[in-house]
């Protein structure tokens, strides 16, 4: 899920499987959402299928590299063990 709070909106997409061209393409629909923006951040949490080698495997390099640029990706914290 997608979530923008300030405007009051959401985009969901569930899937069957959480893959990392799955993924790719979720943040490749948001790159096409906001055509204007210069930065979009996302937070994310740190499954392994969120990393720039999901884009890369899924999208051209240099459609791949674009898409990253735009990102800004803040990662949640791991939780703490012990």
């Amino acid at each position: 899920m997608a979530n923008e709070p300030s405007a009051g909106r959401r985009r969901v997409k569930a899937t069957e499987r959480k893959t990392k061209t799955h993924w790719a393409r979720f943040v490749g629909q948001i790159d096409r959402r906001y055509p204007d923006a210069e930065k979009i951040t996302l937070v994310t949490d740190n499954l392994n299928t969120n990393k720039a080698a999901s884009r890369y495997e899924t999208f051209p390099p240099r459609e791949a590299k674009r898409i990253g640029d735009r990102f800004e990706f803040v990662h949640t914290p791991k939780p703490a063990i012990g």
